[in-house]
This record gives C-alpha cells, sequence and structure tokens, in this order.
C-alpha cells in the first residue's frame, strides 16, 4: 500500500475470523425474528375458518382476514427497507418487532370483524421488516459458508411454523382462536427483551463513515469467537478500490466514450444520493446497473409467496369441513372446521425442503436450486387439477410444500447477495413487498375459488405462476455462491470476485 500499511475489508475480517460464538448468538436472535413471523403467518390458516363460523363471514371477508396482513407487510416491507438503509438496521428492526407484538397481542381482544381487519392490517406491517432482520444477519457471516447458515436460518420459519400448527391443534378446540393470537404474540415480545444485547453491522457502520465503531464490532467478535482480525488497518471497499486505481492510466487502460462518460455520470449521482435519500435509493435500484436483477427478482418473489402461501391455505380449505364441492363422510359429521392433524402434518414438509436447499445451495448454485424446485413443485400440484382423494390431496401438497419452501429459502439468500450494502436492505423489501401482492392476491384464488368449487383454476393460475418464476430464475444474470458480498452500487456492476 501507498502509506506502507496493509488494509483489510469487512469481509476479510469476517473470513479470518470465521463463524463462532457471536454469529450464534446473531442467529439465535435474528431467528426468533424469523419464528415470530412464521407464527403470525401460519395463524392466518386457522383465525379465518374460525371466524367466519363464529361471525357468519362471507368467503371474500375471510379471505379479507388474510389479505390485510399481506397489505400491511407490502407497506412496511417498503417503509422499514428504507428506515435500516438510512438509521441502520437495529433501529429498523426495534420498532418492527414493538409493532408486531402490539398489535399482535391485542388482536386478540377484537370485539368485531372491523377491529379485528385493523389490528391484523397492522401486524402485517411489523412483520414487513423480517427481511431487515434477514439482511442484518447474512452481514455478519463469511462469505465461504453463507449459503449453508443461511439455511439455517432458514430453519427458524420452519420451527415456527410446525409450532404454530401444534399449537393450533392443542388450542384451538379448547380455547379458541383467540388465545392462538395472544399465544403467537409471545415471540416478538422476545426481540425486545433481549435487543439491548445486539450490535450494529460493521457493514452499514463503515459504508456510513463510522469506521471506529465498525472496527469496534469486528473486534468484538473477535474477542467472543476467540480468534484475531488480520493485520493492517480497516478500510472500505471504496476506498480498497480506490487504492488499486491510483496508478496512471497506460495504453492498456481502457477509455471511456464521450457517451459513456454521460452515463457514467448520471449513475454516479444516483449512486452517490442513494445513500443519503429513501427516493434515490428506490431509484438505484433502477439504475442501469440493478434494473435487470431488480425486474427479475420481483417477478420471484411474487411468484414464490404467490404459491407458498397458496399451497398452505389449500391445506386447509382442501381439507375443511364447510367445503360443499367435494363432501365426504368425515366431513359431513365433524363439526371442526380444519383438520388440524392434517395441517400439522403438511407443516412438517418445511423440514425436508430445509434439507434439500441446504444439500443444493452451495453445490449447485442458487440459481439451479430454485428453478429445479419451482418445476418440481408445478410436477406435484398438476393432480389437483382434477379433485382427489383426502389422502392423495394432502400427499400432493405435502411433495408441493416440500419444492416451494425450498426456493423460499434459497430465494432469501439470493436475494440480499444480488445488492450492494448501499441499497440492500431496501432492495430487499421492496421485492418482498411485491412478494406481498402475491400474498394479498393467493386468498382471493385459494379461497375465493375453491369455495367456488372452481378448483382446476385456482391450481391452474398457481402452475402459470410457479412456472414463470422458473424461468426468471434461470434470467437472472449471475450465481452469487461463494461470492463477496459488495458495499457500493459501483462495485456491483460487475460480479464480485469469490473468496479464496
Amino acid at each position: 500500500m501507498a502509506d506502507g500499511n496493509p488494509r483489510f475489508t469487512v469481509d476479510e475480517a469476517l473470513v479470518a475470523m470465521g463463524f463462532g460464538k457471536f454469529q450464534i448468538y446473531v442467529l439465535a436472535y435474528a431467528g426468533m425474528g424469523w419464528v415470530a413471523e412464521a407464527m403470525e403467518m401460519m395463524l392466518l390458516s386457522f383465525v379465518g375458518p374460525a371466524v367466519q363460523s363464529l361471525w357468519n363471514l362471507s368467503a371474500r371477508e375471510e379471505s379479507l382476514i388474510t389479505s390485510v396482513v399481506f397489505a400491511g407487510m407490502l407497506i412496511g416491507a417498503y417503509s422499514w427497507g428504507i428506515v435500516s438503509d438510512k438509521h441502520g438496521r437495529r433501529k429498523g428492526f426495534i420498532i418492527t418487532a414493538v409493532v408486531t407484538f402490539i398489535a399482535g397481542f391485542l388482536s386478540a381482544f377484537s370485539p368485531n370483524y372491523m377491529w379485528l381487519i385493523i389490528l391484523r392490517c397492522l401486524v402485517g406491517l411489523g412483520l414487513g421488516g423480517g427481511p431487515v432482520l434477514a439482511s442484518w444477519y447474512l452481514e455478519f457471516i463469511p462469505a465461504p459458508s453463507r449459503g449453508t447458515w443461511m439455511v439455517v436460518f432458514s430453519a427458524f420459519w420452519t420451527v415456527g411454523t410446525i409450532f404454530e400448527a401444534s399449537l393450533a391443534w392443542v388450542v384451538m378446540p379448547s380455547l379458541g382462536w383467540r388465545w392462538l393470537l395472544a399465544l403467537s404474540s409471545v415471540p416478538s415480545s422476545l426481540l425486545l427483551l433481549f435487543y439491548r444485547w445486539t450490535s450494529e453491522s460493521p457493514r452499514y457502520l463503515i459504508l456510513q463513515g463510522r469506521k471506529a465503531e465498525a472496527l469496534s464490532i469486528l473486534e468484538k467478535i473477535a474477542r467472543m469467537n476467540g480468534t484475531q482480525l488480520p493485520p493492517g488497518v480497516l478500510s472500505s471497499e471504496l476506498e480498497t478500490e480506490l487504492e488499486d486505481n491510483k496508478n496512471l492510466p497506460t495504453e492498456n487502460t481502457h477509455l471511456l466514450k464521450p457517451g459513456e462518460i454521460g452515463e457514467a455520470v448520471a449513475v454516479s449521482k444516483i449512486v452517490l444520493k442513494a445513500d443519503k435519500e429513501p427516493a434515490f435509493s428506490l431509484l438505484a435500484l433502477l439504475s442501469p446497473t440493478l434494473i435487470k436483477r431488480t425486474l427479475l427478482l420481483w417477478i420471484v418473489f411474487f411468484g414464490n409467496a404467490f404459491a407458498y402461501y397458496g399451497v398452505v391455505l389449500l391445506t386447509t380449505e382442501l381439507n375443511n369441513s364447510h367445503n360443499r364441492c367435494y363432501p365426504t363422510e368425515k366431513q359431513l359429521g365433524n363439526s371442526n372446521d380444519v383438520n388440524y392433524k392434517d395441517v400439522f402434518i403438511a407443516s412438517f414438509a418445511e423440514f425436508p425442503g430445509l434439507l434439500i436447499s441446504a444439500a443444493m445451495v452451495d453445490r449447485l448454485g442458487r440459481k439451479v436450486s430454485m428453478a429445479s424446485m419451482l418445476f418440481t413443485c408445478c410436477i406435484f400440484l398438476l393432480p389437483l387439477l382434477s379433485h382427489q382423494s383426502p389422502f392423495i390431496t394432502t400427499a400432493l401438497l405435502f411433495g408441493g410444500r416440500i419444492c416451494i419452501s425450498a426456493a423460499f429459502t434459497v430465494v432469501y439468500i439470493y436475494a440480499p447477495e444480488i445488492y450492494p450494502t448501499a441499497v440492500r436492505t431496501t432492495g430487499v423489501g421492496v421485492a418482498s413487498s411485491v412478494g406481498r401482492i402475491g400474498g394479498i392476491l393467493c386468498p382471493l384464488v385459494a379461497v375465493g375459488l375453491v369455495h367456488g368449487c372452481h378448483q382446476t383454476i385456482a391450481v391452474l393460475l398457481f402452475e402459470v405462476v410457479i412456472l414463470v418464476s422458473g424461468i426468471c430464475v434461470c434470467l437472472f444474470p449471475f450465481e452469487t455462491s461463494g461470492r463477496d458480498l459488495t458495499d457500493s452500487i459501483s462495485a456491483s456492476k460487475e460480479p464480485p470476485s469469490a473468496s479464496v
């Protein structure tokens, strides 16, 4: 180096220190947030049928209970992403935890349908901060093991869905839906309890010029992991890039043409403002450097959310005693709205999905893993174009849920990796918001069409959406497996170099 001192980046420091005790604590905290979101989402399968019977709701009113949650998440995912990119990851996820816990707990005391709709919408607003926690956790993980540990993080979602299904099986028949809502808000309260022990992302701090604070956190990680930081001075990715480009142009240097200079200056202005103003953070996502990956990611998030929650809701709707299209003797003689046993069994499909994604994500790469799982999900859903027996229906939905949960796991790994730190949570948040649109429309299909005895049309729509999502995955510009994360938009113009 010019000043005689070696330099190291946050990525190099994390690789040198490895995955240790500090990351385990971060995993536990972020994982609890993932459990909380999974439980709040899973309970929608049980609350809808319960209040439909209690308050004599129409199919449209029942589906609205789910749709308003996604509407709140749509707003929240975008808003909290901007807040965390501008004010820090910690401030982003503490606000979401407060909103989720208070609104979730109060919804258990809803006196009527309208109050339930309002409070569940506020829950959705808080749940929209889920991508902030995922990005915060991701930014502490060394690149070589990032895929594996992100799958482990996704396992907390599976734990949440299974725990919620078992909780509903125990609570709903005896205590009712109000107790289920109240108990499901407990994990969000744990985020508030342990918040004081969390650390800000060193990537975010160094991007904001707070190098001393970033170094302090990296030293804390080294102490807790029993390792040491690399020798030298901590530097940002931009400083390293400038240092590498200090040499004067040579005969081999490619000079910009006049037209390219104007384009470069325009992009640079957007990039610089993106760090300071929320509007420009959103504009940066549609800059020439990021627009292709952004638009493809929006489609994939929409398709994954539409399909995942569709499979979850179909599991309850097709095993519902109120399904008058294909009533069975068991359904005719059963007073329970939902077959909790079948829902509980179907929720275990998340575990094979995790194992498959863990086995594939680093070996075959993110793109191959997502595409293969989405196409296989289409195959599982095909027989449901016509009515099947309860056993066959549960088995097919079980297989479909394995595939779509594996694909959803990988897309939550891939999404933060393709964006630089400057707009990472905004990028993932906006993509998640688009996914919530799929969640809003999904109940209208899974609940509305099935109640209207249009199962074939409902399943066919799911097939088309999943197929289009799989094709879009194949069109993503590059693979991220084993690559370093980038901090600035300019550095993400070309895929970052792989870690050694």
